[in-house]
């Protein structure tokens, strides 16, 4: 029978600490350092926690759960029940553990491929089944945005309190436009690629691959492209009722995650303007597409800061921005950290050599 090697998870582990220590050091250091500057220690002996506070901070947590719920049910629909809800639990916080740990423009996607091809799906399947939950994905922001702009209008971008005229010196709505632009772009490519002609696109591809600065990639592109017509063809054979269903699991999961910040805050604060609070979660998100740090750390907090900190006294907003990150992002990180050693020894296993007999 099969076994792993007596080192193999402590070969894994080490190699995995060294991944999440970065952005945990990132967004730390950046939290400490907003701290210092701008917390005022005394002004905590206002603040009570009292059972109005534990019930709104277990709403927020429980919307991460049914975030993850929402994410586990699509993709049982996308591998049609091959899944079982524990290979779609492993699936999901893999991916979001590799997504935590690369830069938000990179996120997990790459490395979700394997992950759902080493649970059992073929490589086709696989990459169909990726390349469905991304464009999904983005397909909710796509969307979503320029509805919440019509319901909030320039205050979405306003981060002056009064102040609602939509200035293009903000440097919000600048990091707003190319990462709604860039998922704009992704969309658009990723749904001509697997609904309208995955051969065209992948000749494109290959054409502009020939460029010297990204010749080296070529050979990748060409392997890309190959899994893309191979998932076009997947994915045109499903019904309509398929995809809105799998939609409507994404646009749960998502709407779930930009709630969480508002149920923090009514955990120690009286707040007004929930949909612009929860629509300005949303544009946060398109922005941290931009940051080259693991999962937006450093960055994330130092927006949260700026772009929230109207609905947040004086004092709080950094104590609020990290509150968040130990919610939505930290716990990943140490789920993946555990989970990923244990996973990687059952997926690859080594026969022992045979001693020879005498």
């Amino acid at each position: 029978m099969p076994v792993a090697p007596d080192n193999n998870e402590e070969i894994i582990t080490r190699k995995h600490v060294r991944k999440i220590i970065y952005p945990i050091i990132i967004g730390l250091g950046v939290v400490v350092f907003m701290l210092q500057r701008e917390v005022d220690i005394d002004l905590f002996a206002v603040i009570s926690f009292t059972w109005y506070s534990a019930f709104w901070l277990f709403i927020a947590l429980l919307m991460m759960v049914v975030r993850d719920l929402g994410y586990m049910i699509r993709l049982k629909l996308l591998t049609e029940g091959d899944f079982t809800w524990r290979q779609c639990f492993n699936v999901v916080m893999l991916w979001e553990f590799s997504s935590a740990i690369t830069p938000s423009a990179i996120g997990g996607t790459g490395v979700a491929i394997f992950f759902v091809n080493r649970e059992g799906l073929s490589i086709g399947r696989s990459s169909a089944v990726v390349m469905a939950t991304s464009f999904l994905d983005e397909l909710y922001f796509i969307i979503m945005f320029p509805l919440l702009f019509i319901l909030t209008g320039q205050a979405l971008f306003a981060i002056d309190p009064g102040n609602e005229i939509l200035s293009f010196t903000n440097e919000f709505f600048y990091f707003a436009a190319i990462g709604y632009f860039l998922k704009f772009l992704f969309v658009c490519l990723v749904g001509y690629g697997l609904f309208i002609n995955p051969r065209g696109l992948k000749w494109t591809l290959l054409w502009l691959f020939r460029l010297p600065l990204i010749r080296k990639w070529r050979h990748k592109v060409h392997e890309t492209g190959t899994d893309l017509i191979e998932t076009s063809r997947l994915l045109k054979k499903k019904p309509f009722l398929f995809w809105l269903k799998a939609f409507a699991a994404t646009f749960f999961s998502w709407t779930s995650r930009y709630w969480v910040v508002n149920f923090l805050l009514l955990a120690f604060f009286v707040v007004d303007g929930h949909i612009l609070i929860f629509a300005r979660q949303l544009v946060m998100w398109i922005m941290m597409l931009v940051s080259p740090t693991p999962g937006g750390s450093g960055f994330a907090e130092f927006v949260f800061t700026r772009y929230l900190g109207e609905f947040i006294p004086i004092g709080f907003v950094v104590v609020m921005a990290l509150v968040w990150r130990l919610v939505s992002y930290y716990p990943y990180l140490f789920i993946g950290a555990i989970m990923l050693p244990r996973w990687l020894a059952g997926k690859f296993t080594f026969r022992r050599k045979k001693k020879p007999t005498s």
